[in-house]
């Protein structure tokens, strides 16, 4: 009896460090054609994002649509254990200039229940357009997490326009909440959130900071970037609603600095991206692993 108990403990431990639900957001800068064909970053990236069980990925530039279907295709390679998918934005930008986000998921562990592109304000309208590349939305569904349902916010904001960017996501969270009912909700990415595209002025304006059912994640302290002569919190994860904030594995959220980790030099570093990815880890629901795993 003693033995089956102990057994039952020990498998229960190991489900809490091995189950919980990764999430992370990474600007992979300017992933296209070159660096889709390039093996040695390829590899790189395979061993950053199979840590994921869900990752946004941002700076996607490339008009043919080719180089994420062979990211995910020699991912699903790389990592047989898992199963991924992806849902990809428009391609985005007020010029030539254009990006796409795109997030890469195990749809052995997670579904896709809503995507909603943010749209852009129509020519003639008095409203100010802010965005430089509107957030694309998607709502996910985790049988395997406490928190069943929750909203990602995936932005990229452009570095001059940064404040004004992520103090407009507070609408964009109005109108997310209003749209689907959900408190759960995720903001990530590139929001340029520190250095010198934030003031300490410029904060007390931003809804997002002031508002204190916003969760900051990534502490302004945090280096997001790759260079050595840089030390900017750049990349941020913000959560909103008791549920999810409450299912945050503590300690779990910060960068993933995959120099160190993978013993690269800077310059191997910087060929991949000039940003560490950002994550954080959601608790399992026991019952339901234990359900289905033990």
């Amino acid at each position: 009896m003693r033995t089956a108990v102990l057994l039952f403990v020990m498998g229960f431990c190991v489900l809490n460090v091995t189950s919980s639900l990764k999430i992370c957001a990474f600007n992979i800068q300017s992933f296209g054609e070159a660096k889709a064909n390039n093996k040695k970053v390829m590899g790189i990236l395979l061993k950053i994002l199979s840590r994921c069980d869900l990752c946004l990925i941002q700076e996607v530039r490339d008009s043919k649509g080719e180089a994420i279907q062979a990211l995910v295709k020699e991912l699903n390679r790389f990592d047989k254990s898992n199963s991924y998918s992806f849902v990809e934005s428009e391609r985005l930008g007020r010029n030539t200039y254009k990006e796409q986000y795109v997030y890469i998921y195990r749809n052995n562990v997670l579904t896709v229940k809503e995507q909603y592109q943010y749209p852009k304000l129509e020519e003639g309208s008095n409203k100010t357009d802010v965005f430089s590349r509107e957030p694309f939305i998607v709502r996910f569904h985790s049988p395997t997490t406490l928190v069943k349902d929750f909203v990602l916010i995936g932005q990229h904001t452009c570095p001059k326009t940064a404040m004004k960017e992520m103090d407009e996501l507070y609408t964009v969270f109005k109108g997310i909440h209003k749209k689907w009912k959900t408190d759960n909700v995720m903001i990530l990415g590139d929001l340029n959130a520190g250095c010198s595209y934030v003031t300490i002025k410029g904060w007390r304006a931003v809804r997002l900071r002031s508002d204190p059912k916003f969760r900051w994640l990534i502490g302004d302290e945090q280096d997001t970037t790759v260079r050595k002569k840089t030390n900017c919190a750049y990349d941020r994860i913000i959560v909103h609603g008791r549920e999810i904030i409450s299912s945050i594995v503590p300690g779990s959220a910060q960068p993933f600095n995959f120099k160190e980790n993978f013993h690269l030099t800077e310059e191997e570093a910087l060929e991949v991206s000039d940003h560490f990815p950002v994550e954080v880890d959601l608790k399992p629901n026991h019952r339901y692993l234990l359900r289905h795993e033990l």
